[in-house]
């Protein structure tokens, strides 16, 4: 049925190429203006999404836009748009024996499918770096957030209009589960799809399409506080970790804590009382909060503790003995994603990064960092957890992939 969609998508890509940067950039920041002027358009729809949407529901937080979060998202835009061009890079140059010249140049993957979640945030974000980069987008939006995302494609609908650009470039397709089938299926139109969101649509995308995939989004993310850990440090990342926004990808799950530490386990935690934070803490763990830590917030962990993705003002507490107990749990229990160390020990530290397989790998800094704009890198399309391609961070040189250029004077192979 959205065959001729793909195949629409996939004309109009080839007219990015003829867009200067410079063009590109002005049209970025008249979509940034938009966004700011059109402000109420938007929430409206945000708030007829949201009035659908149970507000205990995890999921809440990432589907609601404010007046505050549309700022933001229109600042990222301006900020891709400021942001070198990663398309016509010379990454390699070489003559051959026999005269030949050879250059490798980065240059647009053509179409990128996006298939997300209940974050309508992502329809800007993926937009400013696909447009950036020259590449024509398909989104596949979850129908939770159906009307934010359709309100945020007509406000760039309307802007490449009045610069003449084909609006396919940006293309939304219904909110329903057949439409994701035919998208992972799209085998000559679609170049590149990305998931992001829980590791249930991740493992899904994988296991169905029959296009290119780089995973993104899942994480179960832990801290260890080792023996030697900073105490007033350790408060401030533990709480900012968890805390910050309970919804994304990049939250803190577990906290590790070596068993010399456990006396500083109270004071370590208090400030997720703040925010009524639920631990579902091991026996050692829970034996030193039982009595200090409101009994209503304080529970046993179980199995299920580890390895979970709350999304959610909850978070497990494990006791390890070394540091090498507390690799085992990562290793056993992450997700890839991001994990952090708290200690004075550079050698501890040094050893963590080293044997962590993680893409993001933090010492004395919270796990919220991981993000394009944190890292400088403009907006963000998602966090790759896997190694083959990007991986950490994507931002416009990661939705790039390149070409060979030849050049010669009649040579021929022998």
């Amino acid at each position: 049925m959205l065959k001729e969609t793909f195949k629409r998508v996939k004309a109009a890509s080839k007219s990015l190429a003829a867009l200067s940067d410079e063009q590109r950039n002005e049209i970025l920041n008249a979509v940034a203006d938009s966004i700011i002027q059109k402000k109420d358009r938007i929430l409206e729809a945000n708030g007829k999404d949201l009035a659908k949407m149970d507000k205990k529901n995890p999921l809440y937080d990432r589907l609601q836009l404010t007046e505050k979060r549309l700022d933001d998202i229109a600042a990222d835009m301006r900020n891709v748009a400021s942001l070198p061009s990663p398309l016509g890079h010379i990454t390699k140059a070489k003559t051959l024996p026999n005269g030949l010249r050879l250059h490798r140049v980065s240059v647009p993957f053509g179409v990128i499918g996006m298939i997300y979640e209940a974050r309508p945030n992502v329809t800007y974000d993926v937009f400013s770096l696909c447009f950036k980069t020259g590449n024509a987008c398909v989104l596949k939006g979850g129908s939770d957030a159906d009307l934010s995302n359709q309100a945020a494609v007509e406000l760039i609908h309307e802007i490449l209009q009045q610069y003449h650009i084909n609006p396919d470039v940006v293309t939304l397709l219904p909110a329903t589960h057949e439409a994701t089938g035919e998208l992972l299926n799209a085998v000559g139109y679609v170049d590149l799809c990305i998931p992001r969101g829980g590791r249930r649509l991740i493992d899904f995308v994988r296991d169905t399409a029959r296009i290119p995939v780089i995973e993104t989004g899942a994480g179960v993310v832990n801290t260890y506080f080792d023996q030697e850990g900073d105490l007033e440090m350790g408060k401030a990342i533990v709480c900012n970790a968890k805390t910050r926004r309970v919804s994304v990808c990049n939250a803190l799950d577990c906290l590790l804590i070596h068993e010399k530490r456990l006396g500083d386990l109270f004071e370590l935690v208090k400030p997720l009382l703040d925010h009524k934070v639920t631990l579902y803490a091991d026996a050692p763990a829970y034996q030193l909060l039982d009595g200090q830590y409101p009994a209503i917030l304080l529970n046993p962990a179980t199995d299920d503790s580890f390895g979970t993705e709350f999304m959610d003002y909850k978070m497990a507490i494990r006791t390890v003995s070394s540091l090498e107990e507390a690799l085992a749990h990562i290793d056993r229990y992450g997700s890839g994603h991001s994990e952090a160390i708290i200690t004075a020990n550079e050698e501890t530290a040094r050893h963590f990064q080293q044997h962590v397989d993680a893409a993001c790998v933090y010492w004395n800094a919270p796990t919220s960092f991981t993000d394009g704009a944190q890292f400088g890198l403009g907006a963000e399309i998602g966090i790759s957890t896997q190694k083959l391609g990007p991986r950490g961070p994507m931002a416009l040189e990661e939705i790039t992939t390149y070409k060979w250029i030849i050049e010669g004077e009649g040579q021929t192979r022998p």
